[in-house]
Formats: C-alpha cells, structure tokens, sequence
C-alpha cells in the first residue's frame, strides 16, 4: 500500500553537528551512508553531544564529493561566523578546542560500518509531515524540524498525525530497493529544545511533547535491505 513519498533527506557526518539534506545517498546496513560517521569523544570515552556542548549544533557538516565504501569525501564544516573548515586540518582543531572547551578525541568510523553506539538507538529516525504539522500546532510556535535530528520526513498520502506510530513491527519499501522495520517510538530529550540557528534553548517544546505525546515523537527504524534512496521515491507499507 502506498503510503507516501520521501521529502526530505538528512545526513549528520558529524555527531551533534547540523546535517546536510541531500537528494539521494547510499543506506547501509547501519543507516544513511555517513551518518553519525564522525564525532567526538570526552575524557570519560563517551560522545559529545548537544546535552554537554549545546554550542555544536550551529557548525553544519556535510560531506564534499561523491560516496565511496573505501573512504569518505572531504567534510567541511561551515562555522557560526561563516567560516567553512576542513575536518582534521589544524584550523577545524582549534576551532573544535575553542568549541568543546576540554581534551576531546575525534572517533571516525569507516563506511562500511558505523558501530550503533554512534547513532545510539537505531539505524534510522524518520518523522511524517502530519506530524510535525501537528506538533506545530500543539507548541503554538513556529518549528524548524532541525531539531529533530531525523533522517527521513515522509509526505504522508493519509494526512494523519502520528500515522507512523502505526507501523510499529511492520516494514516499509522505500523506492525499488531499500526496505525499513518500523522498531518503536523516539522517546524525546533536552536536544529539541535548542534552537539549531543560535542555540538559545526553550524548554517548553519538550514539555508540550512530554504533555501531549508522552515524551514521543517520530519512530525508529531497522535497515532490512541496503540500497539507494532519493527524495520523492514513494514509501509503501508491505502487508
């Protein structure tokens, strides 16, 4: 059954960095191609994120070439001045000490296989237009969806919120290759409530989701088949 359509795309080369929407890529066995492939970690050798560095989320990473499975394309990384660095050169290191402010570790992960503990939960976030549109509505603000962090929006054909909430142990067949199972809820986190264009936080987008949607909001997701997505492949639910 067709469900709907993909809209948009979201990569994050670097863990807690704004991502690149991007009009097709590679799924993996762990997810989007790259995802979460770059990070940091503290002294205590777990990642940093937005909850320590709320800061993060206004450097924008993207990858600058083609994919390839032997080794990434080149990131760059635009700043919040504008600037636009390279990672591993000397000018991202000391932008990043200035950023994180205590000894950090890069943690690059090759492409063939990015461990969970990078992506932390699942293969793959993804969220329905219906849904945001919702939430919108329920906040009383405007929303960037940025603040979701997800991989996937679905332009629903059924304009009902929260319909992906529906599909829980079901798969889904994105265009003619790559097939998701639908897991379980994304139970929400401080993370939404900062702002990714100047990282000023407002905690009462999390207290609408915790009040209306029991701390839920998009759905995670189990790569079932690897291959190649585009915005605009139709989404359908198997029976």
């Amino acid at each position: 059954m067709l469900v709907g359509h993909i809209q948009e795309i979201t990569r994050h080369p670097v863990k807690s960095f704004t991502g690149e929407q991007v009009q097709k890529t590679k799924v993996m066995d762990y997810g989007l191609y790259g995802d979460r492939s770059h990070a940091f970690k503290g002294k205590n050798g777990k990642f940093l994120t937005i909850t320590q560095v709320p800061e993060m989320v206004r450097y924008q990473a993207v990858f600058s070439g083609e994919e390839a499975l032997d080794q990434y394309p080149e990131i760059q990384v635009k700043t919040p001045s504008g600037n636009v660095l390279t990672w591993g050169e000397g000018a991202f290191q000391e932008e990043m000490e200035r950023l994180l402010k205590q000894e950090a570790e890069p943690a690059v992960y090759h492409p063939a296989h990015i461990p969970l503990g990078a992506i932390e939960e699942e293969n793959i976030l993804l969220v329905s237009d219906a849904s945001i549109g919702e939430l919108t509505k329920l906040w009383g603000k405007e929303l960037d969806g940025r603040r979701f962090r997800q991989n996937l929006i679905i332009s629903l054909v059924n304009k009902t919120p929260f319909l992906e909430e529906q599909w829980f142990g079901k798969r889904i067949l994105i265009g003619n290759e790559v097939e998701l199972e639908i897991k379980r809820h994304c139970e929400r986190c401080m993370i939404i409530t900062v702002d990714p264009s100047d990282s000023h936080r407002d905690p009462s987008l999390l207290k609408t989701v915790v009040k209306e949607r029991e701390n839920h909001f998009g759905v995670y997701a189990s790569v079932m088949q690897t291959g190649e997505i585009r915005v605009g492949d139709e989404v359908f639910l198997k029976d």
